[in-house]
């Protein structure tokens, strides 16, 4: 196979596509002219990615080396980028032959460069006293660059961005303990990196010229302790200052069990990042610079980082589509591949109804909601709650709605607004009460093929801090009521003539 030329594209292959970094790297890679084929055990998992048409998917396993035929065939660059992290024991065995076959397979195929996702490793630490996980990263690497492939192995520390599982432990631990003891690791420097600066190397990388077979340290401009890093997070989170006192009691097998309690990462994953905390990880080396520029107006501050993370966690998950939720240029939003716990906590009642009604005459009550019209469910509980509101200095119910009949985006609407509206189908409300958290109110009308329609009805809730998932427990019992109410009187006024 001829040597890849800066004068056309590069053919990679990216594995772990259906993972945190492999389905964000694939649109980056596309972006940049190449072209793209992802090895997935089950391509089937692709089909709901916005790029899934523009790349080529192939069934293959790492760990079964006779799947691996043909999946290799005219690749210029193998992207690496999966770990048995969180598969309990043997995940060290499990990676070490899967890196072996990987190699093999490269190396038959006649690749010309790997490039590998690795974890940072501690300065003057032997690697007998790493933890598991970084053992088993940094013997991946060897085994990689030994495998005859000039391979770039990229070790990166904390990955900030939404769906990392370091993040998302990082957030939770934040949001939901105002206060907490907490262990030794606490005061552990750690040297964190944006999400897409580390996609920007992963990239770049795959032009290193043949001669570059080692590993590269990465990490963003800021050097801080867990501590600091929580304290950051809490203030651009808008999340009032944090009490944290650390304890030497706490060992990282009884810390791991305290964040699968406090946080949704399950214990299985949060043991090996807690233990890989002991040591203090800083980049000893800014290397990648000579090959790889830095991105245009630099690296991305920690704060920052945490800012383009939070910013639409929950318009992703309410908007019509992953797809638009998505934009170019923020690889740090959600994708629908991500494990469930990652983007944060975002609570939802659901409601659905069918109805003998025409979509239109539904769809006519549900854009009449709200001023005089009311909202179609315990009157006397929607006052009170515009009483509170306002005694709160909230909004209250007062300010009705422009036009009896129709809305547009923008329109208040009692103590919501109109972010979302699709004439006959869709009708978003972001609420505009005050809230420890975020809120929406989603109605949809679907035609059901027969006639009639169906009605769905969402409301939802990102909590801020521990004060909003307590706000949610505690007005839980009376969803049924009002929320189940709303949905019945909605359908049964869509069925009656005007």
């Amino acid at each position: 196979m001829d040597e890849p030329t800066p004068t056309r594209p590069l053919r990679c292959l990216v594995t772990g596509a259906t993972g945190y970094i492999g389905g964000r790297l694939v649109p980056e890679l596309l972006a940049a002219g190449h072209r793209v084929r992802c090895l997935a055990r089950d391509p089937g998992r692709l089909r709901d990615q916005p790029w899934r048409s523009e790349v080529e998917a192939v069934a293959g396993d790492v760990t079964r080396p006779d799947t691996l035929h043909g999946a290799f065939d005219d690749i210029d660059v193998a992207y690496y980028l999966i770990h048995s992290l969180g598969t309990g024991p043997g995940f060290e065995t499990l990676d070490r032959h899967a890196a072996q076959a990987f190699a093999a397979a490269a190396r038959t195929a006649g690749t010309h460069r790997i490039v590998y996702l690795s974890g940072l490793l501690p300065a003057g630490v032997a690697e007998r006293d790493l933890s598991a996980h970084l053992r088993s990263r940094a013997e991946v690497g060897r085994l990689l660059r030994a495998g005859g492939v000039p391979t770039a192995e990229l070790r990166a520390a904390v990955i900030i961005g939404s769906g990392s599982a370091s993040f998302e432990m990082l957030r939770h631990l934040t949001e939901r303990l105002p206060a907490m003891v907490t262990p030794r690791w606490v005061d552990t420097r750690i040297q964190p990196i944006a999400v897409r600066d580390v996609l920007h190397y992963l990239v770049g990388a795959a032009t290193l010229p043949p001669d570059v077979d080692r590993p590269f340290d990465i990490g963003g401009p800021d050097v801080l302790t867990y501590r600091l890093m929580m304290r950051h997070y809490a203030e651009v989170a808008g999340l009032p200052p944090r009490l944290i006192v650390p304890v030497p009691v706490l060992t990282p097998a009884l810390s791991s069990h305290w964040v699968g309690l406090v946080t949704p990462v399950p214990g299985s994953l949060a043991r090996p990042l807690v233990e890989s905390l002991r040591h203090e990880v800083v980049c000893r080396e800014h290397d990648i610079v000579r090959w790889v520029p830095d991105p245009p107006g630099g690296l991305t501050g920690f704060d920052r980082a945490v800012e383009l993370a939070l910013r639409r966690i929950q318009d992703a998950q309410v908007a019509t589509r992953w797809s638009s939720a998505s934009p170019p240029g923020a690889p740090s939003d959600p994708l629908p591949t991500d494990p469930d716990w990652a983007g944060g906590s975002l609570y939802q009642d659901l409601r659905r109804r069918r109805v003998a009604a025409d979509p239109a005459a539904l769809w006519r009550v549900v854009e009449g909601v709200g001023g005089e019209n009311g909202w179609y469910s315990l009157p006397v509980a929607w006052t009170l709650r515009g009483l509170l509101d306002r005694l709160a200095g909230g909004v209250g119910l007062r300010r009705g709605r422009r036009d009896r009949h129709r809305l547009r985006v923008g329109d208040a609407l009692d103590f919501w607004r109109v972010e979302e509206i699709e004439p006959g189908r869709l009708l978003r409300l972001r609420a505009e009460m005050r809230l420890p958290g975020l809120a929406w109110l989603e109605l949809r009308v679907t035609p059901d093929g027969d006639g009639g329609a169906l009605y769905q009805q969402r409301a939802l809730f990102h909590p801020h801090g521990l004060a909003g998932h307590l706000y949610w427990w505690s007005i839980a019992p009376l969803h049924t009521l009002v929320f189940g109410a709303m949905a019945r009187n909605i359908t049964a006024r869509a069925g009656q003539p005007d």
